[in-house]
């Protein structure tokens, strides 16, 4: 029997998933929780083989979540997600899930994933994983060696003229790489390449996040 924690800030989510939950032979809720917090508890006290958390929860973060508990010993993550959101997809991949589900999925995908995550835990699943990857993939080709250099340096704040001497390269070459991202990218300034580069995996946020990263390049426009 696969025991199951479901984390949702939502009433009616928590419900229609215990629900699910109870109706599945194989499957037994072992406990529900509405905070990010609560939920750190749940799966401590009752050691579920199965962890389902919304991204958003109170008092936390359902990625968040998701990294801190990855280090416990054959736990399954499964991220419930909005519809449309492939960078959460990643996100959720990145954190250590076991599968995504949007909110949307039918039932069967849903329980899928949750048993998917028992009896693989360090695995990732999603639908339409191997098409958001090949879209991920060609995002990341979008941009050249050199241009993709470039943007990181803008990502950082730099002034134009410093890339310039940082790259080795005029200040107008240094202004043409960049006039090049903006024009791929579809943007029409520093604050919006970087937030478009994060939102296509182009660039990491690291350490700082996407926030400070929007906040650094925000000075330079």
């Amino acid at each position: 029997m696969v025991r199951v924690v479901v984390a949702d800030d939502h009433a009616l989510c928590r419900l229609g998933l215990a629900r699910l939950i109870g109706e599945q032979p194989d499957l037994e809720l072992a406990a529900t929780a509405e905070s990010a917090a609560e939920a750190l508890d749940r799966v401590e006290a009752d050691r579920p083989d199965v962890l389902v958390t919304a991204v958003s929860l109170s008092g936390g973060n359902g990625l968040e979540l998701t990294r801190r508990l990855r280090g416990a010993e054959r736990l399954g993550v499964v991220v419930l997600g909005d519809s449309e959101a492939e960078d959460t997809l990643f996100q959720a991949m990145e954190a250590g899930a076991s599968a995504f589900v949007t909110a949307s999925a039918p039932v069967a995908q849903m329980v899928a994933a949750i048993r998917h995550a028992a009896v693989a835990p360090g695995s990732f699943t999603a639908d339409g994983l191997v098409e958001a990857l090949e879209r991920r993939r060609r995002d990341r080709e979008l941009l050249t060696p050199r241009e993709r250099e470039t943007l990181h340096l803008l990502m950082q704040g730099l002034p134009i003229a410093e890339i310039g001497h940082y790259m080795n390269l005029s200040p107008h070459t240094a202004k043409t790489y960049t006039a090049r991202i903006y024009d791929k990218l579809g943007v029409t300034n520093r604050t919006q390449a970087v937030m478009t580069a994060l939102r296509m995996g182009l660039v990491s946020a690291g350490a700082g996040g996407a926030g400070t990263a929007a906040c650094r390049a925000a000075r330079h426009r």
